[in-house]
C-alpha cells in the first residue's frame, strides 16, 4: 500500500483528499503544519508527500529544503500560489511536481502515481555501473553523484532524467520520449518541465551551466549526454 503524507492546514480539503486517496487504497497520514510534517516524514517514511506551501508555521519551501537534506521522497506541491516564480522556487528547492488550486482530483491522482513510479526506478544492470567525467561521477548502482569530491543530492525526477541520458551517451533523446519516460503520457507536451529540470541538473553538475559541456540541448528536438 502506497503511503501518502498530506501536509495541508485546510481541514475540509484534508478530509476530501483522505476520502479520495483511501478509496483508491492509499494509506494516508496528515500534518497541518510544517513542524509536524517534518516529524511525520522522518518517522513514517512516506512514499510520496503532497505539500501545501502556505502553512501556518513554516513556509512550504523551507519544508521541502529540510526534507531534501535527508530524503529523496517524491514531493508534489499543491498550492494556491500560481506564479512562475513560486513554481520555480519550489522545483529548485527539490519538489518533483507542482499543481495549483483549484485542481482536478483525477489529475492529482495521476500525478501522484507518476511521482511514486519515478521514486521506484529499478537499479540498472551492472553492465554499466559508473559513469565518470572530468567534472563529476555517477554511480548507477548506488544512485549517487559526486562532484569535486562532494555528494550531489538529486531529486527522484532529476535522477531519472539524468539516468536516461547518461546510459545513452551521444544519443539524442527526443523531448517526447523523455517526457513519456519520466513523467508519463499525461505530460507528453509539457516541454517546460524539461527546460526547468535540465537547468537544475546543469546548475548541479556543469562547471558553466550557461555553456554546458555534458548535458546538451538540440533545439526543438531533445537532449543528449556527451561524456
Amino acid at each position: 500500500m502506497i503511503k501518502v503524507l498530506v501536509v495541508e492546514d485546510d481541514a475540509q480539503l484534508v478530509r476530501a483528499l483522505r476520502i479520495n486517496l483511501e478509496a483508491r487504497k492509499f494509506a494516508v497520514e496528515t500534518a497541518s503544519d510544517g513542524k509536524t510534517a517534518l516529524r511525520t516524514a522522518a518517522s513514517r517514511e512516506p512514499d510520496v508527500i503532497v505539500l501545501d506551501l502556505g502553512l501556518p508555521d513554516i513556509d512550504g519551501i523551507d519544508v521541502i529544503e529540510e526534507v531534501r537534506k535527508t530524503s529523496g521522497v517524491p514531493i508534489l506541491v499543491l498550492s494556491a500560489r500560481h506564479t512562475s516564480e513560486e513554481k520555480i522556487r519550489a522545483l529548485d528547492a527539490g519538489a518533483d511536481d507542482y499543481m495549483t488550486k483549484p485542481f482536478s482530483m483525477d489529475e492529482l491522482l495521476a500525478r501522484l502515481r507518476a511521482a511514486v513510479r519515478r521514486g521506484e526506478i529499478p537499479a540498472p544492470s551492472e553492465e554499466i555501473s559508473t559513469v565518470t567525467t572530468d567534472d563529476f561521477t555517477v554511480d548507477l548502482i548506488a544512485k549517487k553523484v559526486r562532484r569535486n569530491d562532494r555528494s550531489v543530492r538529486l531529486t527522484p525526477t532529476e535522477w531519472h532524467l539524468l539516468e536516461i541520458l547518461i546510459t545513452n551517451p551521444g544519443r539524442l533523446i527526443s523531448q517526447r520520449k523523455l517526457l513519456l519516460d519520466v513523467w508519463g503520457p499525461t505530460y507528453s507536451e509539457h516541454t517546460n518541465y524539461l527546460r526547468v529540470y535540465m537547468a537544475q541538473l546543469r546548475r548541479k553538475l556543469e562547471a558553466d551551466p550557461s555553456h554546458p559541456r555534458y548535458l546538451i540541448t538540440e533545439p526543438g528536438m531533445g537532449y543528449r549526454f556527451e561524456g
